[in-house]
């Protein structure tokens, strides 16, 4: 069996990083151009991007551009904000209504449409209509926590493609078996996740974490078993993405060799230190450090905190470009460029599951 790989970017300018991406994976070979695509974003609420709620409309500009420079012309967004909040609103908000003037591509409000319904392994689900009518879909969910699933990224994006009332449906049935069924009902034909900026552990937005990445892969299972790692969970954690493997939408087992990586982070310009996530920083000694390796140390951090175990900490997280070459005794040091201290967690930049591992087994255990 071909192996699934999940391409990665580095960087804070989704447009470019995402149309670098698609040149290099070529998704669209055997597409016909006649083929209907729906782009589904996350647009949970009417909240820009930057607030670590909503997908990047730049990223979405990049998908749109690359899709029409090759003859595609039958592409529309579609989305259906939470209960509480109007889809509209949020197109507005999000910077959606200026992708329809500047692209021609048209805005579908999933909480308007009709719905059918759909029998899934014996398990009845309302899903919109508009679904079927789609060739194509490409799912741009946002990569950022949860208060109830932990984790929200390609398969709990599908929720957005059903009616209101199976949404409060959902949560009497406990989410994750229904979040799971949804997406064998709703075939993901290419996942691009919007991990610039996203929520430390709210939905709708409000504690940034600047991770600075793009994740691009055809298996929403997959993606979101890596994406686990990245927040610094297990997938036992998110129990939807275990309930999607067994009933065969996808994988959880990915490899190192499964993700290939298409460049580094160079940004220093660390953003998002706001709300829950400035509660971090006097942990943390950071001189130029990459957003992407900073953003892993705070959802390392939260995790730690979670556990109850972020109080037991009592030295510095040294973090940065900075300690290239330079020796230090004391502290632990954070990704590659902190291999000179005396104890440090490898990687460029490291998973906040492996910041958390290696600090609860040297200086928590």
């Amino acid at each position: 069996m071909e192996q699934k790989n999940i391409h990665v970017i580095y960087g804070d300018k989704p447009k470019t990083m995402v149309l670098e991406v698609l040149e290099k994976i070529k998704p669209e070979h055997g597409l016909s151009t006649e083929a209907t695509i729906g782009i589904k974003p996350n647009l949970v609420v009417a909240k820009p991007s930057t607030s670590g709620a909503t997908t990047s409309p730049e990223l979405v500009e990049g998908i749109i551009e690359y899709f029409q420079s090759r003859g595609y012309m039958n592409i529309c967004i579609l989305e259906g904000s939470w209960i509480g909040e109007k889809t509209s609103r949020a197109f507005k908000a999000c910077g959606y209504e200026d992708i329809f003037k500047k692209y021609n591509v048209p805005l579908i409000d999933l909480q308007k449409d009709s719905y059918e319904e759909y029998n899934v392994d014996g398990l009845k689900l309302n899903i919109c209509s508009k679904m079927k009518e789609i060739d194509y879909l490409i799912n741009v969910p946002v990569l950022k926590g949860h208060c109830q699933t932990n984790l929200t990224c390609a398969l709990k994006n599908m929720k957005g493609c059903i009616p209101n009332s199976e949404k409060r449906r959902f949560h009497t049935m406990g989410l994750h078996k229904p979040i799971a069924y949804l997406s064998k009902a709703i075939k993901q034909d290419l996942v691009i996740v919007d991990g610039i900026m996203g929520d430390l552990n709210f939905e709708e937005g409000g504690n940034p974490v600047q991770m600075n990445r793009i994740l691009v892969g055809t298996d929403p299972v997959m993606i979101d078993s890596y994406a686990a790692d990245l927040l610094g969970f297990d997938t036992k954690d998110i129990p939807y993405i275990e309930i999607a493997e067994e009933i065969g939408v996808g994988t959880t087992k990915w490899y190192q060799s499964s993700i290939i990586e298409l460049n580094s982070d160079q940004s220093t310009e660390i953003k998002g230190t706001t709300g829950k996530v400035r509660m971090f920083t006097k942990y943390i000694e950071e001189r130029d450090a990459c957003s992407a390796c900073y953003g892993s140390l705070i959802h390392a951090l939260d995790r730690l905190r979670t556990k109850g175990q972020l109080s037991r900490i009592n030295t510095k997280l040294h973090i940065g470009q900075y300690y290239k070459n330079k020796s230090i005794d004391s502290g632990i040091g954070i990704g590659h460029c902190t291999r000179k201290c005396s104890q440090y967690v490898p990687g460029c930049p490291p998973t906040a599951r492996d910041i958390v591992k290696y600090l609860e087994d040297n200086i928590l255990s």
